[in-house]
């Protein structure tokens, strides 16, 4: 990271260095032994982690660094507010070479209020509000925006999550309009690059300046920062553009098949109704088998058939037939337990229920899903699907779709599509669809979705809705496009 970023710089140009996120000076260490000594000029970090500053402040004592033991994003910044490049000057007081690998920190680990200050101050200085889901890296990356020279270098170690999801489409313009990316290397997802988190990395260098017209960037990914598996080159205005950020998913073939082409085309969207399936709350208690129902002298009336999870089914199971009264023809069938009579009814007219849902109390129905129900034994009401997605998976082809013809519901670990209108009563067309799905390349739904550390791929909603039709059509052996 730290050559990469020196490779940028003038040759020779005297250095200030920042890092925001110091630690123990892992990035200075490694400036200090690239560079001479001469070509040095300040060294400045925040720590705001007493348990790394203190031996930080030790171990680099009688060196020129600037140490501030305090949160980097409430110290005053020098240049409150986007740059006019024209006629800002280039203080001394300015780093010209940030290296920084950021905390990584969810949203819902940050206090409402410290949200709302980073929201704001963000947007104060780089002009770009983050949504409220942003990690508070990004953070970090707008306020160094404040803190840069004209024309200085950068280089960030994050997480790569910021180029797929909706929530970094804030960071995501920031970097294609304020900022001149110059490369951007993004990891394998099975080379998790922290032991105490399991995200893809990605490595990026920018220039502290708007892009340049024609400007173009090295997009890598894989393999190592010196040695890439994968390198192309990305105009700007595409980066602008694009709803998401893959080395190899930004030519005109790829586009197509992930459907980032155009704006206009049908969508999975305009046929299917695409939901979650149901969250129990504690699938241990309430989905139980005909012969745990049968042991406990349940009644059957207060349950609904549900479908296992993908790893019950077993990977080569794509249809979900019924018997006679439409249940899945399943060698272990499994049932949701979903009764919402009041406790004291349902416990006079079914005593051993009664006695079951108490052995839940408070073990179950405190539980955050059960407490927010009323009942908390209660579930979310789902029609039969006849369409079923695996929205999780690893491997080359991790998504699957299940066609089912059974009264059986789905849990959580499916995506569930309902068509609409006119093709609810066309079943023949679905099974088309569900073909065309199950035919079509990995590649276009890889693309559609996104991908977390250890080569977890994942399909929300949102994702699956916008995947083209002409796509699943033209893959489909009954339909073509």
């Amino acid at each position: 990271m730290v050559a990469g970023a020196l490779a940028l710089l003038p040759a020779g140009e005297t250095i200030r260095f920042l890092d925001p996120a110091f630690g123990t000076g892992a990035f200075l260490s490694a400036l200090l032994g690239l560079v001479p000594a001469g070509q040095v000029a300040g060294l400045a970090g925040f720590e705001i982690d007493a348990h790394y500053g203190e031996p930080a402040r030790e171990l680099w004592r009688g060196s020129r660094l600037d140490l501030t033991l305090g949160d980097f994003t409430r110290a005053e910044v020098p240049c409150p507010g986007p740059p006019n490049f024209s006629t800002q000057p280039n203080l001394p007081v300015q780093p010209n070479l940030i290296i920084c690998n950021p905390p990584y920190v969810r949203h819902h680990h940050l206090e409402p209020a410290d949200k709302r200050r980073l929201q704001a101050l963000g947007e104060r200085v780089a002009g770009v509000r983050l949504s409220g889901l942003a990690g508070l890296y990004a953070y970090f990356m707008l306020l160094a925006h404040g803190w840069a020279a004209p024309g200085a270098i950068a280089a960030w170690l994050v997480p790569a999550e910021f180029m797929d999801v909706n929530y970094g489409a804030g960071l995501r313009r920031y970097l294609a309009e304020r900022v001149t990316i110059l490369r951007l290397h993004r990891f394998h997802p099975v080379d998790v690059q922290f032991g105490d988190a399991l995200v893809t990395s990605a490595v990026l260098w920018w220039r502290h300046a708007p892009p340049p017209a024609g400007h173009c960037v090295r997009f890598t990914s894989g393999g190592s920062i010196a040695a890439p598996r994968l390198s192309e080159r990305v105009p700007a205005e595409r980066l602008r553009l694009a709803p998401k950020w893959r080395c190899g998913a930004f030519s005109p073939e790829a586009e197509a098949e992930s459907g980032t082409e155009s704006e206009s085309g049908a969508t999975l969207g305009d046929l299917f109704e695409i939901k979650r399936g149901v969250a129990t709350g504690d699938n241990r208690f309430f989905i139980l088998n005909e012969a745990k129902i049968a042991q406990l002298g349940l009644p059957f009336e207060c349950f609904q058939p549900i479908l296992p999870g993908p790893r019950g089914l077993g990977p080569e199971v794509l249809e979900i037939r019924a018997d006679a009264e439409g249940l899945p023809q399943l060698d272990n069938r499994l049932y949701l337990l979903d009764c919402r009579l009041p406790m004291p009814d349902l416990a006079e007219r079914y005593p051993a229920l009664g006695r079951y849902l108490d052995s839940g109390v408070p073990a179950v129905s405190e539980r955050y899903l059960c407490r927010h129900r009323t009942p908390w034994y209660a579930q979310d009401r789902r029609a039969p699907p006849p369409l079923l997605c695996t929205y999780m998976g690893r491997g080359a082809a991790p998504f699957r779709f299940l066609r089912n013809y059974s009264r059986a519901i789905a849990p959580n670990v499916y995506l569930l599509l309902y068509p609409k209108a006119d093709l609810a009563a066309d079943p023949a067309l679905i099974d088309r669809l569900w073909r065309g799905l199950n035919s079509m390349g990995a590649a276009g739904l890889i693309a559609a979705g996104r991908v977390y550390g250890g080569g977890l791929h994942k399909l929300e909603p949102g994702e699956l809705k916008r995947l083209p039709l002409k796509g699943v059509l033209a893959a489909s052996p009954c339909c073509s496009a």
